[in-house]
């Protein structure tokens, strides 16, 4: 431990001038390399920082317009369930339109024939009282008379009589 305490001014004349002439290369060989190589790492660095940047606005730009396309897509699909829900009701409407119309024929139809049923009913009901009416004036009369003009007087008599 002593040795290290005591200064010897020859090793130390020695290792000042070592170290002075690796400095002298140092600077004359290697500062330019290192300079370069320091100035070139830090433009690619920069360069990188550039690109990243750029990158991210590039990024940022499709991520802006991906949102936008979802916002349309959404608008489309919701124009396109209002225009389905629009044309449900409006073929429900016509559906139930024509289904109110078949229903009103039908019951035109089914008034017609009732009406039918009962002209016919009325005309068989005449037809039936004229021979009643004709069979008891024959057994009144004990003869038989014309029987055209008897059916001609008996319906004159009938449409005379209310129809209910």
């Amino acid at each position: 431990m002593d040795s290290l305490l005591n200064v010897n001014p020859g090793l130390m004349f020695w290792t000042i001038l070592n170290f002075l002439i690796f400095l002298f290369l140092l600077i004359k060989f290697g500062a330019k390399p290192i300079s370069n190589s320091l100035k070139a790492r830090e433009e690619h660095i920069e360069q990188n920082i550039k690109n990243a940047e750029k990158l991210n606005q590039e990024a940022q730009q499709l991520l802006n317009e991906t949102q936008q396309k979802l916002k349309d897509a959404h608008s489309e699909m919701m124009n396109i369930i209002q225009k389905g829900k629009q044309q449900a009701d409006e073929l429900i409407r016509k559906a139930t339109e024509e289904a109110e119309k078949i229903r009103k024929e039908k019951l035109d139809e089914a008034t017609r024939e009732i009406n039918r049923s009962k002209e016919a009913a009325l005309f068989e009901l005449k037809k039936e009282v004229a021979n009643l009416v004709i069979q008891a004036t024959e057994k009144l009369l004990g003869e038989k008379l014309d029987e055209q003009k008897h059916i001609e007087l008996i319906n004159s008599y009938i449409d005379k009589i209310p129809k209910n």
